[in-house]
């Protein structure tokens, strides 16, 4: 074995001591970062942020609504009842005029248009 104990003791004693000093270089800089983010955030660059957000926040709200297709569905279902009750209604009418002509039929053929009771 090329290595002893003694120098396996000493290599893992150096990696701690460059982790540990990494770790100290990672928290200066964090520091360092969060005092200039705090420091780069004046009233007006809030302003500017939250206008640019919210213009973003609207140019995607309709393409996301347009994606979930839920509208759309709802947008086909409410034009498929209207043009069934207006179907229906012209059904209706129709059917309304077809009595009328009957009954103005029905006295000049001298036909009632009420079967008897005792004809059952």
């Amino acid at each position: 074995m090329g290595t002893s104990f003694k120098q396996l003791i000493q290599k893992v004693a150096q990696a701690e001591a460059a982790l540990e000093a990494q770790e100290r270089r990672v928290a200066a800089d964090w520091r360092q970062l969060k005092g200039s983010w705090k420091a780069g955030w004046t009233p007006g660059r809030i302003v500017i942020a939250g206008l640019v957000s919210g213009f973003v926040i609207g140019r995607i709200e309709p393409i996301k609504a347009g994606a979930k297709g839920g509208t759309i569905m709802q947008m086909i279902t409410a034009i498929s009842g209207l043009l069934a009750s207006t179907r229906a209604q012209e059904a209706a009418t129709e059917v309304e005029h077809v009595a009328q002509q009957v009954e103005s039929v029905a006295p000049a053929a001298h036909v009632d248009t009420v079967p008897p009771v005792d004809a059952v």
